[in-house]
C-alpha cells in the first residue's frame, strides 16, 4: 500500500460516516465512534477541531480536539482542548499517519489561539508529539483521579507561552468527554 497520496483535511458534516468507519475500524468496536457522534454534536465541545487523513478518497485516520476547561465551564476563560480519540484504521496503523494528524492539529490549534493541550493516552506514544508525561504533578488534575501507575499517561503541552506559567487546576472536559466512563479502563 503507497502512502504518496495521504492528505488531511478539517473535517465537514458529509465525513461523518467516515469519521464513524474510520473510529469503529481502529477500535474494533462502537465505543469510540459513539464518543465523536456525541462529542461532535455537544456544544460545550467546541470549538473543536477535526481532522480526517485520507489515501485518495478512502479516509484512513481521525482525530479529534474538543474544549477543555481549568476549574469551571467559564465562557471567557483561555482556549484549552483535549486530544481524544485519535483513530487509524489498522492497515495504515505505524506508518506516521496519527503523527500527521496530531502535528497538523497542534499547529491549528495554535493558530485558533488554543493555550493547552491534554491528552489521557499511551505513555510511550504521546510524549514524541510534545506532550508531557503526568500533568497532574504539574498542577493539572484530570477530571477524575488517575491511577498512581498510570499517571504518566495524563499529560499536557502548552500551545502558546511557558507551561510554568500558566494557571493550574482540575481540568473538565466538554459535558460529554466529563463523564466517569471515558476515564476508566
Amino acid at each position: 500500500m503507497s502512502t504518496n497520496n495521504i492528505y488531511l483535511r478539517e473535517s465537514q458534516i458529509e465525513d461523518f460516516e467516515d469519521i464513524m468507519r474510520v473510529e469503529e475500524l481502529a477500535f474494533g468496536y462502537p465505543k469510540e465512534a459513539q464518543l465523536c457522534a456525541d462529542l461532535l454534536k455537544d456544544p460545550s465541545a467546541k470549538p473543536l477541531l477535526s481532522l480526517l487523513a485520507f489515501d485518495g478518497t478512502k479516509a484512513i485516520g481521525h482525530v479529534l480536539f474538543t474544549r477543555a476547561y481549568l476549574n469551571n465551564r467559564a465562557s471567557n476563560q483561555p482556549l484549552h482542548h483535549i486530544l481524544a480519540p485519535l483513530a487509524i484504521i489498522p492497515e495504515y496503523q505505524k506508518q506516521g499517519i496519527g503523527a500527521l494528524l496530531i502535528q497538523a492539529g497542534i499547529q491549528k490549534l495554535k493558530s485558533m489561539g488554543s493555550e493547552l493541550l491534554f491528552v489521557l493516552g499511551h505513555m510511550d506514544y504521546y510524549p514524541k508529539h510534545g506532550f508531557i508525561p503526568d500533568a497532574g504533578a504539574m498542577g493539572f488534575q484530570a477530571p477524575y483521579p488517575i491511577p498512581v501507575e498510570f499517571a504518566n499517561a495524563w499529560m499536557v503541552q502548552s500551545l502558546n507561552g511557558e507551561l510554568a506559567e500558566k494557571p493550574k487546576g482540575q481540568i473538565l472536559c466538554s459535558l460529554e468527554l466529563n463523564k466517569e466512563e471515558h476515564w476508566r479502563e
